[in-house]
């Protein structure tokens, strides 16, 4: 029953304009690290750079974090934020920026930082403090000590500190208003992956299962309804931001298993969004936990009301259709990336080695 969140969350409508007085306490300096459009199309950003100003906060703004954020450039706006003398770094957009906040505020606390020292978390200043506002419904990165970025050789890695967690994050469905139908999906799918990962995961606590269960009983019905091209209203894209911080909460305890960590791959090599990634190895992960543990699989399906059958028609038909082929050789020579030392790996229920690697990547390169 273990559980450490120590970020302030504020959700709702108008979630930072009515409660600006709290970045007073950050400092009077502020980096603001974002992408080119969403925190502007949002709203997101007019609102927090009304209330750094409100609160007589001189700010600056890097926006060229791009999906799947590199080292590099965040070494590069923390460069800006020295330069600025920022106090502390807001981050605002989707799972990318806010993930490069986090490492852009370690940047700041230790201007030398070597992209080494970064992974392995050997860090002689603390980061300044971090503040988020998301503006899509998956990521959960305002709530987690996670952060996800792409390494000089172009893979997708994971660092996890507690110091990684926001100070403050904010909540406000109506930024997610802006999200065309493929990104309320590729989000959505990947708060969902999210959730059945916690779930399924040698880690799990009753907290984060309870949390999961939740988070994908909510997710369902509004998943089906993206499936079919609807988008959805102010009020389930209130529901579909809230399912995602549970969905944050959840891995924030256990961390996510193998599809996950496999479904790097194909954002790296193939430029699928991550949450499509993800849930390609949805259906393999339903079967690898039938086959090790199956009164686990049976349990979790009983909880969340919902078949295996069902929850593999709804990934089918939210994600598109992949024409990437791999022949055996070639997966035999991928599948040692996944060790079963790798945390994602190690966590994942039953025997997940080798050949059970191969098995997932088949079930998506040779499908």
């Amino acid at each position: 029953m273990d559980f450490y969140m120590p970020t302030k969350l504020i959700t709702g409508r108008d979630a930072v304009r009515d409660n600006a007085a709290l970045l007073a306490s950050f400092g009077k300096r502020c980096l603001i690290v974002t992408g080119a459009t969403a925190a502007k199309r949002s709203g997101a950003l007019d609102d927090a750079t009304a209330a750094l100003t409100q609160n007589g906060i001189a700010y600056t703004v890097f926006d060229r974090i791009l999906p799947n954020p590199t080292m590099a450039s965040c070494i590069e706006a923390g460069r800006m934020g020295v330069d600025f003398e920022a106090d502390f770094v807001l981050g605002i957009g989707g799972g990318s920026p806010l993930d490069a906040a986090k490492v852009v505020a370690v940047s700041i606390a230790n201007p030398s930082l070597t992209e080494p020292e970064l992974f392995s978390l050997a860090w002689p200043n603390k980061p300044v403090p971090i503040v988020l506002i998301g503006t899509t419904s998956g990521t959960g990165s305002e709530v987690t000590q996670v952060s996800v970025i792409t390494n000089e050789n172009g893979n997708k890695v994971g660092v996890r500190s507690d110091d990684l967690y926001a100070a403050l994050a904010f909540g406000d469905p109506r930024y997610t208003e802006s999200m065309p139908l493929s990104v309320t999906a590729t989000t959505g799918v990947d708060a969902l992956c999210h959730c059945i990962e916690s779930y399924l995961n040698n880690a799990a606590n009753d907290i984060c299962r309870a949390l999961a269960v939740q988070g994908i009983r909510m997710l369902l019905p509004l998943l089906n309804k993206v499936a079919d091209g609807n988008l959805p209203t102010l009020f389930e894209r209130e529901t579909l931001y809230n399912a995602s911080i549970i969905g944050g909460l959840a891995i924030s305890i256990d961390g996510t298993v193998a599809p996950h960590a496999i479904g790097y791959l194909l954002t790296e090599q193939y430029n699928v969004p991550h949450g499509f990634a993800c849930a390609a190895f949805l259906p393999a992960l339903f079967e690898h936990v039938a086959r090790f543990e199956p009164a686990l699989a049976e349990e979790f399906f009983t909880r969340i009301g919902a078949t295996r059958a069902e929850l593999v028609a709804l990934t089918q038909r939210l994600l598109p259709k992949f024409a990437f082929r791999l022949t055996d050789e070639q997966i035999r020579a991928l599948a040692p990336r996944w060790p079963l030392s790798l945390r994602n790996i190690f966590k994942t229920p039953g025997t997940c080695d080798q050949a059970a690697v191969e098995a997932f990547l088949k079930s998506v390169f040779q499908a």
